[in-house]
């Protein structure tokens, strides 16, 4: 359901039938990089935001929607705009969007399986209760979840780090080393 989500909170309008030249431009760029990375065509969608921000999501390479902000397609230039829209074709291509929940899950498993583990060693082993879970137990489970939580949120951040670098790999090698370039100086300003 990530495509209905994101749709609704973010007030995406796709784009079944282009009736600008600017949404002529921005479906045909989509469906050239999506066919570049050989891919299924992505919906392709724009939202209302002053902000320069761009996003994908879906289930699959084939079942994905490329959704940009009327900030970035008025803020930066069409080769920008194209490098923006490589990038998040590329997280498509690269399966960054189930690879990232797949890993999220089995890092928020491990958490609360030794957070399990910690308040049960705390609970019968340091503190010798023995008569069902005391207080110590759902304390112990409480502050490791949150300690565990935090160094889990790191796991998950580097590798999300890194899937953003295979991504502006990707948008330089759909649309040109020099447009990405410039896509991500604008972005720092």
């Amino acid at each position: 359901i990530s495509k209905w989500s994101a749709k609704r909170m973010m007030g995406v309008e796709v784009i079944t039938q282009p009736r600008t030249p600017r949404e002529i431009w921005l479906v045909n760029t989509v469906q050239r990089c999506a066919k570049e990375a050989g891919i299924g065509r992505p919906e392709v969608g724009i939202f209302d935001s002053p902000e320069m921000n761009a996003f994908a999501t879906g289930a699959s390479r084939n079942n994905a929607l490329v959704a940009v902000s009327t900030g970035l397609l008025n803020s930066m230039s069409q080769a920008e705009a194209e490098a923006v829209i490589g990038h998040e074709v590329s997280h498509v291509a690269n399966g960054d969007m189930v690879t990232l929940t797949l890993i999220q899950g089995v890092v928020n498993t491990f958490v609360i399986f030794l957070s399990r583990v910690i308040g049960y060693v705390v609970d019968r082993i340091i503190l010798k209760n023995e008569r069902g879970h005391g207080i110590a137990y759902t304390l112990s489970i409480i502050i490791s979840q949150m300690v565990l939580g935090i160094l889990a949120s790191m796991i998950v951040m580097w590798f999300s780090r890194q899937r953003e670098f295979r991504a502006d790999a990707g948008g330089a090698t759909l649309a040109g080393r020099g447009n990405m370039i410039a896509a991500l100086e604008r972005l720092m300003n």
